[in-house]
């Protein structure tokens, strides 16, 4: 049973600080001592799993994002319109171009990075192999 407490107390604790909740505010959250709070951080594991967490919370917050890549994009192209007033249609035509370029260089440098990392990978095994 008290098992089973302290994991509900981590929980919380892990949650709320993942969520960037102050020490102070994570321990009431919890029930707990600030001191606790701190002793628990001190945990490699413990410090892992918010971290874990963070991450977690970070790529769902990229997904969703990306949903709204098309629209965006579409929002981008209706302010081109003729019928736009002319500044306006000058800073999407201004934003078009900016991120089309940035996702293109971002492009390039995902295939260096991979083929790198390859060539890496591949520059390990003979050593690898030969030291058995």
């Amino acid at each position: 049973m008290a098992a089973r407490g302290k994991k509900k107390v981590d929980e919380v604790l892990i949650l709320a600080l993942a969520c960037g909740t102050p020490v102070e505010a994570a321990a009431l959250k919890a029930g707990v001592s600030e001191r606790t709070v701190y002793r628990r951080l001190k945990d490699p594991q413990f410090s892992q799993r918010i971290q874990a967490i963070r991450s977690e919370m970070v790529d769902r917050a990229a997904s969703m994002l990306t949903a709204g890549n098309l629209q965006a994009v579409k929002t981008l192209f209706l302010l081109q319109e003729p019928t736009v007033a002319d500044p306006v249609r000058l800073g999407a035509a201004k934003a078009v171009l900016e991120y089309s370029i940035r996702l293109r260089e971002i492009g390039i440098l995902e295939e260096r990075l991979k083929a790198l990392e390859l060539q890496v990978a591949n520059s390990q095994l003979p050593a690898a192999s030969s030291a058995a």
